[in-house]
């Protein structure tokens, strides 16, 4: 599938909605989709296993639905998140739900397993992979990988570390295929100023993290809008995996920001349960993830009111672009 023409009229801004973990259910990726971007979860999100059926199952009809009531509106696809790590003992059951119900955009993590890639386009859907440096981007794309999404410095959960000047200029030295900007992006003109670099599509996640649809703690909210890039740090300590966090979470949860234990790759488990382990699950539950992007957040509106600003703020840095450049 060519993902770029693909979404080029489903989408009124070139986002893809970032799959979260515990906060991603399908009021929040439906709103997403209503509203005009792409809306994606976690397949692990949906338990016991039997739920994501009957969520796909759900999703889709409501769309349809919708899509009749509002002939229209730009309606934009969902995607789903699967973790390609060997402790998530549902991969194959999800993959095989995710054929079943033709997902159209299928989203890899950690790794692109060429079952998963064949397994999609069986029904001519794509995969992207999200990749944090040049290595990981060359051995998905060797996979059979459709795009890439660029997880940068700055991003939300477990983030990379390279600047997205540097990720995006080297892959667009060898793949000219779909690409999906993340890190830092929360405004319009963040999205505009990631196609200027080479990218097809801004990720975005922390945005809708504090949006009313949003399967997230009104705590945890109102903790991403009086918070600013300064008050996020980034740590393997909670999964093994280097991450950024809202600190003021860390602090809450009793532990030192600036004396974290050293937790190492191979303790992550994503087994049935989730992210398993106490450490694990409890770092999911009071440890909240958050990108740098979040010191022009002041509100938790409606995801369609935060998609509107997207598109107007979008617009609005075109166009003064396109003036400065006049």
């Amino acid at each position: 599938m060519d993902v770029v023409n693909f979404l080029k009229d489903k989408t009124r801004v070139p986002v893809i909605g970032a799959p979260l973990f515990t906060v991603s259910y399908p009021e929040l990726v439906l709103a997403q989709c209503k509203a005009g971007v792409v809306g994606s979860f976690p397949a692990l999100n949906a338990r016991p296993e039997e739920k994501l059926s009957e969520w796909l199952t759900m999703m889709k009809k409501e769309l349809q639905e919708f899509r009749k009531e509002n002939p229209d509106a730009v309606i934009a696809p969902y995607a789903v998140n699967q973790i390609c790590h060997h402790s998530n003992n549902r991969l194959e059951h999800d993959m095989g739900v995710c054929v079943e119900h033709e997902v159209p955009i299928v989203i890899t993590s950690l790794r692109a397993p060429k079952f998963v890639v064949d397994a999609v386009h069986s029904y001519g859907g794509a995969v992207m992979h999200d990749v944090i440096n040049i290595r990981h981007a060359k051995k998905a794309i060797d996979e059979g990988a459709d795009g890439l999404i660029l997880v940068c410095a700055g991003a939300g959960g477990h983030a990379g570390a390279l600047s997205p000047f540097a990720l995006v200029r080297e892959v667009r030295e060898f793949f000219d295929g779909p690409v999906a900007l993340s890190g830092s992006i929360s405004h319009g003109a963040s999205v505009l100023s990631a196609q200027a670099m080479g990218a097809d599509f801004a990720y975005i996640g922390t945005r809708f993290i504090a949006t009313q649809e949003a399967n997230a703690s009104q705590g945890y909210k109102d903790m991403i809008v009086d918070s600013q890039a300064n008050d996020i740090m980034y740590t393997p300590t909670f999964t093994g995996v280097h991450g950024n966090y809202l600190k003021p979470s860390v602090v809450n949860a009793g532990l030192d920001p600036d004396n974290l234990p050293y937790a190492d790759k191979h303790d992550m488990n994503f087994g049935s349960s989730g992210a398993g382990g106490d450490n694990q699950k409890k770092a999911w539950k009071d440890i909240w993830g958050s990108g740098q992007g979040i010191g022009n957040l002041h509100n938790v509106p409606t995801v369609k009111e935060a998609v509107d600003a997207l598109v107007e703020e979008y617009e609005e840095a075109k166009k003064a672009l396109s003036s400065k450049s006049a």
